[in-house]
Order: C-alpha cells, then structure tokens, then sequence
C-alpha cells in the first residue's frame, strides 16, 4: 500500500470511473480531497473514530471554502468567455493550475494530520469513506462504492 497520499491520489483518480464518480460527489457538496483521503486510510486499514474524521474536516473546510473553492470559482466563471479569448484561456490555465496546487496542498496537510495514525489499525478502517461523506442518494452511495472498490486496486 502506498503511503503517500498525493501519489495514492493520483493512481486513485486514473481508475475507470472514478473521476466522474469524484465530480458527481462534488456536485453533491462532498469534498473530493477528503473523500481521497478516507479512500486511502481505507486502504491503509487505518481505524475510523469520530474524533479523527472532525480532525479533518477541520483542516479541509476553510481551506476548500478560502482556497480551492474560490480559485474553482473564478476558472467556472471564465469558462463561457475563455472559449472566444486566448489571454483569457491562457490565465484560465493558470488558475486551473492553482487549483490543482491547491489541492495537492490539501492532501498534504490531511497527510501531515492522518501520518501517526498509520499505524492504528486496531478498529475497522471501512467506514471512513461513511464517516466522511455526504451521501444522500443511491447515486452518492453507488459513486462511493465505486471509490472504495478502485481504492483497493489503486
């Protein structure tokens, strides 16, 4: 199992279907990088708690709200007007790829937080895609599911 998350991530997210079930999650308001994260802790066997998961969440929310949402934000907007604006599409770019730092950035520092518990696999390490998600539907819960069963070939 890889320990890094960034390169767990990455893997992660070329699997078939797995980008499309990560964007259906966002539309729905998950957090993408957290959802990552608890994909790989899954893999990693590492032991869910309550106390854990608020952990990071409270690393992820003000960092999506001020950072990662606000950058998304502003290459949405210039989605429409890029497409007849090449200086536009070029700064468009650029966001696209602060966004992307930003989000690695993210998944470092949820890293950094879940590092020691690496070795606590002590209790059950399958919820923590439950614990850390929204899932209302059975289209949130299907988009999970697949998360999870491409986590474990990651």
């Amino acid at each position: 199992m890889d320990t890094d998350l960034w390169r767990f991530a990455e893997t992660l997210y070329r699997r078939p279907g797995v980008e499309a079930a990560c964007l259906h999650l966002q539309a729905q308001g998950n957090d993408v990088c957290l959802l990552l994260c608890g994909a790989w802790l899954e893999c990693c066997g590492v032991a869910c708690h309550t106390k854990r998961a608020d952990c990071l969440r409270a690393i992820t929310q003000p960092w999506q709200r001020e950072v990662v949402g606000e950058l998304r934000r502003l290459r949405l907007q210039w989605r429409a007007a890029s497409q007849h604006d090449n200086a536009l599409a070029a700064l468009r770019e650029q966001i696209k790829q602060l966004e992307l730092a930003a989000e690695r950035e993210l998944l470092q520092r949820l890293a950094l937080c879940s590092h020691a518990w690496l070795n606590d696999t002590s209790g059950d390490g399958r919820d923590w895609l439950h614990a850390l998600a929204l899932a209302n539907t059975a289209a949130d819960r299907d988009a999970l599911d697949l998360l999870r069963a491409a986590a474990r070939h990651a």
